[in-house]
């Protein structure tokens, strides 16, 4: 053999033995990998045993947090499903990627995936059973499997896995339809049954036995829940898998009752977290059994820990933080929430949390606490606060919530005041704390990008112009600035009389999401802002529909509803199907004063593609004529 073979042999015989230590190398890798099942569920607080309630009955979750960490202090960043499970999928800020408004789809760009597919890409197999609601399609191949037959069962050989099953019968529909409820539990024993006159109802709910029912329901269902977890537990145990798989268990926002699910209180944002870590994949101070850890948890860290403790990179745009695994960075010392577009109604809520307070900021304080909404006025609860309300007998806490507005700034003691019912904004032995949280969150809604103070028409075409929605706040020169000013402005316009000149000023910006904000600051100042009577009148012809809408509300409020109702109703008829909704909903606002534009009203009522539009405008109609015609 010549000497360039021999050489040439040994090269090739160097290459192969390469090859194969990669591959043992990476063989072992996989089997060192371990598998993560999450056992997620929807619309539950930690109405959990093991979570401290004395009336829960959830033995195997409880079991389950001898076994591991239950995390006491973990919050969504929604009260609301698809908005926190947009976030939770991406490990990211739904207010960031433009998926705030309940029920939107937003056009992401291609550099922002699901963190399922960074495991996939990883060799992880990835199942889904079954819900996603994302708020986007754009997510494509985020799973192996989704589907309501999607299991680990369906992996390779040997293949790592990543599974996800959420139980959806503890969802709000669980306690408001008869017929789902009882089938949830028809299988129940005597004893998994609760006695509905010994509970402990929160303050702001009136205490009546229909009150009650719902309440009892509410932990019926969790007891079903329990029960759906211990079998899959008894599933992996059963394919010998239980030894090797970390398992997360988790709501994705709080019960599905009044002032609960959707908004930003512990009631609508604490939820439940347990994760078991077995033996083998614990680091040092980690997976305890039996622990209890006081770190704050978002939601949105959920992602990054998955992909640290898989041994996968974490990807640079993600926000969440990783609270498992090696080289974590430091604790969160804050929560942060949003609540914007919840079905038909507009409400724009931002909060932040530490261990001890919770800050809120009403973006938009005119409108009440209950806004009358479909979804939640079919449930029970709903429709007794309401008749109890007009009885005149609702307790001090529960007429809180039924105030025609909110107060602009809430802050919380959670220690002395879990229920949240004290507002501290206003004790000036408060300040500091107030003032700390109130910086904070402003921050954050610079840093994150807030896309929820833009108005969703501008969203629409702004997400057009550029492609996607994470864009908006970020491309073009000035964009920083921008987004700094739109916050800035947004805080003026429930600033009161103070900020009259602000706002004023606003409305010659170059920008439509900036005049939009001028203009509804002027019209929460009402009567007090005649001076920009004339401002108002020319914004009526503003090339913006939101702009338009807005400063026929301001004229509206000032009495001067002439001009402004042929606007709302031009509106309603715009293209904009999200301009047509601010335009209804003004209408339905103003009493007796849209009353011109009742038969525009009834032909929303017929062939309108939005079902928004066509509940809100029943409702008007209803208000009008004292009638109580319900759509779906």
């Amino acid at each position: 053999m010549s000497k360039n073979k021999r050489t040439a042999s040994k090269t090739l015989t160097a290459c192969v033995a390469l090859v194969i230590g990669m591959l043992s190398a990476a063989a072992q890798a996989a089997e060192s990998r371990p598998n993560i099942l999450w056992l997620s569920c929807e619309d539950i607080s930690p109405h959990i045993g093991c979570f401290g309630d004395p009336f829960a009955k959830t033995p195997r979750i409880d079991q389950l947090a001898t076994e591991g960490v239950r995390y006491v202090n973990t919050f969504t960043a929604a009260g609301v499903c698809a908005p926190c499970r947009s976030g939770i999928i991406t490990g990211m800020y739904h207010t960031t990627l433009g998926t705030h408004h309940m029920r939107s789809s937003a056009k992401l760009p291609d550099t922002i995936k699901a963190f399922t597919t960074y495991l996939r890409q990883a060799g992880y197999y990835c199942s889904n059973n079954s819900k996603t609601d994302y708020q986007t399609k754009d997510l494509r191949d985020a799973w192996d499997e989704s589907s309501g037959k999607a299991h680990w069962r369906q992996r390779s050989t040997d293949q790592p896995f990543f599974a996800v099953f959420n139980f959806g019968g503890c969802h709000e529909s669980g306690i408001a339809r008869e017929s789902k409820y009882r089938s949830v539990t028809q299988e129940f024993t005597p004893d998994q049954r609760q006695d509905p006159n010994k509970l402990h109802l929160p303050p702001y709910y009136p205490d009546t036995p229909i009150v009650r029912e719902d309440w009892k329901r509410n932990y019926e269902l969790i007891t079903a829940m329990d029960a759906w977890a211990g079998d899959l537990m008894d599933q992996l145990r059963a394919d010998g898998l239980y030894g090797e798989t970390i398992i997360f268990f988790w709501s994705d926002h709080g019960v599905g009752l009044p002032r609960a699910k959707r908004w930003l209180y512990d009631s609508g944002t604490h939820v439940p977290l347990v994760v078991r870590i077995p033996a083998q994949y614990r680091i040092k101070g980690q997976g305890t059994p039996n622990a209890i850890d006081d770190r704050l948890v978002s939601s949105i860290d959920f992602a990054p820990t998955v992909l640290r403790l898989a041994g996968v990179p974490i990807p640079g745009n993600m926000q969440g933080r990783p609270f498992l695994g090696d080289n974590l960075p430091a604790p969160r010392d804050y929560v942060f929430g949003a609540r914007d577009r919840m079905d038909e109604r507009y409400d724009i809520i931002r909060a932040v949390r530490d261990k001890r307070y919770r800050y809120i900021r009403n973006y938009e304080p005119q409108k009440p606490y209950y806004q009358y909404m479909n979804t939640p006025e079919k449930g029970a609860t709903m429709r007794e606060i309401r008749r109890v309300a007009a009885a005149g007998n609702l307790s001090p806490a529960a007429r809180l919530f039924m105030a025609d507005e909110k107060p602009v700034e809430e802050l919380y003691d959670l220690r002395q005041d879990p229920h949240e019912i004290n507002n501290l904004a206003a004790d000036p032995a408060y300040r500091q704390h107030l003032e700390r949280l109130r910086r904070v969150h402003r921050q954050w809604m610079v840093d994150t990008r807030d896309l929820g103070l833009i108005p969703e028409p501008e969203i629409i075409a702004r997400e057009k112009a550029m492609g996607n929605r994470y864009a908006i706040l970020r491309q073009g020169r000035g964009a920083a600035e921008f987004n700094r000013r739109l916050v800035e402005i947004a805080t003026l316009a429930s600033s009161g009389v103070s900020a009259l000149d602000k706002l004023v000023q606003a409305m010659q910006d170059e920008d439509a999401a900036i005049r939009y904000w001028g203009a509804t600051g002027i019209g929460n100042i009402e009567q007090d802002a005649e001076s920009a009577r004339e401002l108002m009148t020319a914004a009526l012809q503003d090339p913006a529909v939101c702009v338009r809408v807005a400063a026929a509300r301001a004229l509206c409020l000032m009495n001067r509803p002439h001009k402004a109702i042929p606007v709302l109703e031009e509106a309603m008829r715009s293209e904009y199907q999200w301009g047509r909704l601010a335009a209804v909903i003004v209408l339905d606002s103003i009493g007796e004063m849209a009353r011109p534009a009742e038969p525009t009203l009834r032909k929303a009522l017929a062939g309108q593609p939005n079902k928004y539009i066509t509940r809100v405008a029943n409702h008007t109609l209803n208000v009008l004529n004292g009638t109580d015609n319900e759509v779906k």
